[in-house]
This record gives structure tokens, sequence and C-alpha cells, in this order.
């Protein structure tokens, strides 16, 4: 792979301040963002026309732009790289991958949120414009190679996701899950500036090319020690164990559309952050930061997991579900296999699908009945068969049952990481995959094997489901369609499969680690 990134700066040293204004910026590569942003800027002006206004043309104005994002990512797909803004940006098919990832998870959690938005009292408008914004921060932050850019995408994601986690104010938990999650947040972000600042200093370029360059001839203890700092950042951005203190309580706190993106959004652009730094950038220390990420895996599978056995809560269930769930893609990752990334990006692609399915029908039970509590659930099938089925396909898709798109997503990565040699988080994986499949079944026994007379006092009083209120016929699209993707998507995974591979074979970043994997295992 050419010093693209070194030849940038040398460039941007050797040229007058008029020649360096001539440089193309190649801003072709952020339309998809752009048309986010569009989105952005329009709902935000249709919201000054008061909520009526707002109410009625936000929705269209998320679709347009979230799907002309998606639609620009599909035409950036396999195309010649060039990188933007003078190397902070590279449209590389990992980058347009993960992009694709949030800018899916973002469409599905709008067309969850409107009934859930207008029945809370808060404004519709308001709230698009920020999940945009944060949706905006997610998408940059996947293809930036600069730890400017990565800071400012970054922080565009966190300050959004604050604003959008105390979006109910007028809910005592919605405003405590928002100062936790600033509070830790705002730790996280000077931890990775503190780090940034020593890689800086290291190499005298914020460009992650010509850093990693750097680093091979200067493996000092300061060296290391940034590596800490941006694994610690990194850690908190995925949730993995001991950086996932804030996830429980921001869950069960936050409004549960905004949950439904953070569980999948926040974390594809954590692991796609963790794919450019530490890949690109700590090629030096590759044996050191693998090792600490199969100890955040092991921690996260086992802690996740088991401690999800003993929660009473559906948010705070699936909240720790979702730490084992980053426990399991993090095998890909340590693998450093063209198998293990393509398992990473399949796996991630397959979460959105079936988690962001179990939210929608938590969502449904939450506008029915106004109850997150699992023993509340008790004998749903009586009285809605759609939020029972839905329900349990997803669960039973995350613990991985067959032939379920969980199921083959797991296998992918147990499989990358049993060719790779790591035997231990493939049976701590596997022993905590067999702990998971206990409490999502317990909830769906819970739904489906009561007696009637041992339904719960809520799903008794349970109302009828009205399909033609505002806002409920996009969360019944958002519904099917995730549960029918997850039910389907596994005997119909090959294309899925293919996506995956391409998206790593055919970015130079990751190809020039495995090659360098393979001579390291060779030599």
């Amino acid at each position: 792979m050419p010093e693209m990134g070194a030849f940038l700066v040398v460039t941007q040293a050797m040229a007058a301040p008029g020649e360096l204004l001539n440089l193309s910026p190649n801003a072709l590569a952020v339309l998809p963002e752009g048309a986010v942003l569009v989105a952005m800027i329009a709902t935000l002006l249709v919201d000054l026309a008061g909520e009526t206004v707002a109410a009625r043309w936000a929705p269209p104005i998320c679709y347009f732009g979230l799907g002309g994002a998606l639609v620009l990512l599909a035409l950036q797909w396999n195309t010649p790289l060039e990188p933007s803004f003078l190397g902070a940006f590279l449209a590389d098919n990992l980058a347009v991958a993960f992009r694709a990832v949030i800018a899916t998870s973002t469409l599905l959690s709008l067309l969850i949120s409107w009934r859930y938005a207008e029945k809370g009292g808060t404004p519709v408008g308001e709230y698009a414009a920020i999940l945009l914004a944060s949706t905006l921060g997610a998408m940059l932050l996947c293809g930036a190679t600069d730890l400017v850019s990565i800071f400012i995408s970054l922080e565009t994601l966190s300050i959004a996701s604050y604003l959008l986690s105390g979006y109910m104010k007028r809910d005592a938990r919605s405003s405590e899950a928002a100062l936790k999650y600033l509070l830790v947040g705002s730790a996280a972000a000077a931890v990775f500036l503190y780090g940034a600042s020593l890689l800086y200093g290291f190499s005298g370029s914020t460009n992650l090319e010509v850093i990693g360059v750097a680093l091979q001839t200067s493996t000092t203890p300061l060296a290391a020690l940034s590596l800490v700092f941006v694994l610690a950042t990194v850690a908190f951005k995925i949730a993995a164990v001991p950086f996932h203190q804030w996830t429980p309580d921001v869950y069960e706190g936050s409004p549960t559309p905004v949950v439904a993106f953070l569980s999948v959004g926040s974390k594809a652009a954590g692991f796609a952050l963790a794919l450019r730094i530490l890949v690109g950038c700590f090629g030096a220390f590759d044996s050191q930061w693998k090792l600490l990420f199969t100890v955040l895996a092991v921690l996260s599978m086992t802690l996740g997991n088991v401690v999800a056995l003993a929660q009473t809560s559906m948010k705070r269930m699936l909240a720790y579900s979702s730490i084992g769930q980053a426990g399991f893609v993090m095998i890909g990752m340590v693998c450093g296999t063209e198998d293990g990334f393509a398992a990473m990006v399949l796996y991630m692609a397959a979460y959105l699908f079936m988690n962001l399915g179990a939210f929608a029908c938590i969502i449904l039970f939450s506008i029915s009945t106004g109850s997150d509590r699992i023993s509340d659930y008790a004998g749903l099938y009586q009285k809605d068969p759609l939020i029972t089925l839905g329900l349990s396909l997803c669960l039973l898709s995350l613990g991985g049952i067959p032939p379920m798109l969980g199921f083959f997503g797991k296998i992918y990565l147990f499989f990358a990481g049993w060719a790779n040699h790591e035997y231990l988080l493939v049976i701590v994986g596997l022993v905590t995959s067999v702990v998971s499949i206990y409490y999502y079944i317990s909830v769906i026994k819970m739904m489906v094997v009561k007696e009637p007379h041992e339904a719960s006092d809520v799903v008794k009083n349970y109302p009828t489901v009205d399909w033609s209120l505002m806002g409920m016929q996009p969360l019944r699209v958002a519904l099917i369609s995730c549960v029918a993707v997850t039910a389907v998507g596994g005997i119909l995974s090959n294309p899925l499969f293919q996506w995956a591979n391409t998206a790593v074979s055919e970015t130079p970043l990751l190809q020039q680690a495995i090659a360098v994997a393979s001579g390291r295992n060779l030599g």
C-alpha cells in the first residue's frame, strides 16, 4: 500500500500557501454524510414552523436524507480510493460497510420513534435533528484517518448522544442517564485527547499512517501508554468490561428508541474506530493490544451474559446482553485474519436487525402498557401474537439458535477464532452463548407458556392495538422488516457473507495488516 498519508503530509510541508489551496479536497467521498447533513438542517427549519408542521414533514425529510445516503454509499462500493480533505478521511469498503450499518440503524430507529415521541409529548423535529447529528458523527468516524477528524467526529456523536439520552425532560431517570453518560463520556474524551497528544509528540503528525510508521521505530513505554489511553476510549464506545458502567443505567433511563440507536449505531462506530486506530496505527504493538482485547472480550462475554440472568427490566437485560455481544465481535478483531475481520462486519450487520427488531417489540409493548418489567410479559401471546412472535425470533437470533441470522454470525466468528488458535475466546464464547440462551428463552417462556389465568395484570388489561394511529404504521414496517431479515437472513445469508468478505478483501488497510501478521507467523 503506498504511503499516501506520508505523501500528503510531505506535500503540505513543501507546498506554498497558494499551492496548498489548490489541492483537491475530494469532497465527493463525504456525499452520504452531506445527504444526512442536509436532512438535519431541513428538519431544523421545518421545526421552526411549529410542532404540527414538524410532525408532518420531519419523517419524510429524514427518510429522504438517509435513503439518499444509503444510495450514495452503494455507489461508493469498490470505487478507486482517494484520500479526502488532505488525508483526514478515506471512503474505503470498510468505511462504506460500517457507514451503511449506521445509516440503516438510524432509519429503523426513526421508524420506531414517531409513535413513542408523539405519545411522550416530545418535539419530533428536535429529536430527529439531534439523532441525525449523532448519525453524522458516527458515519464520519468510520472513515476518519486523522486524529483531528477522529476527535471531531467522536465528539459530534457523543454530544448528540448525551442530548438524546436526556431528551425525556419530564422523566427523572432520563436526566440521570444523561448526566452519567456525560460524566463518563467526558472522561473518556479527555483520556483520548491525552493519548492523541502523545501520538502527535512521537510522530509530529496527526495522520494515522504517519503515526504508525513512527511507532515502528519508537516502541517506548510512553508509546505503550498512549495505546492504553486510546484502547480505553475504544472500550468505552463499544461498552466493553470494565468500561461498561454507564451502559445499564443509560439503557434503562434513556428513551427506548435512543437506546436502540446507541446499541447498534454507536457500537458500530466504536468498532470502526478500533479497526482504524489499532490495526492501522499500532501495528508495532500488535501482540500487546490483542492481548488486552482478549482480556476485554473474556470479561465482556462472561460478565455481560451472567449478570443479564438476574435482570428484571427488559432494557437492562438487553444492556448486559449488548455488553456480551461486544465480546463476541471482539473475537474477530483479536484474530486479525481476513475471516476474523469479515466476521466482525457480518455480525454487526446481523446484530443491527435482530437487536432493533427486539427493541421495536419492546417499544410497542411499552406504548400499550407503559411497562418495562419482564414479569409483565407473562401470557402476552394471548393478547398480542405479533409482539410475541417478533420478540421470540429476535431473542432466539441473539442467542445464536439455528437457523436464525445470529447463529450464522456467531458460527463465522467462532470458526475464525478456532482457525487462528484463539481457543480460549471460542470456548468462553460457546459457554456464555449457552448462558445467554437461558435468559432469552426465559422471556419467551414467560410470553408463551403461561396459562390464561397466570397472565400478568398488565397483559390482562392489555388494550387493543390501533395501527391507524400516528406513527404506528412505520413501527409496523420496522418490526416486520427486522423480524423477516432475522428469520430468513440466516437461510439466505450468502449475499451477506460475500458483502462482508468484499468489505475486507478490498480494504488496503486490513489487507496490509493481514499480510504483516501472516509474515510474522511464518517467521
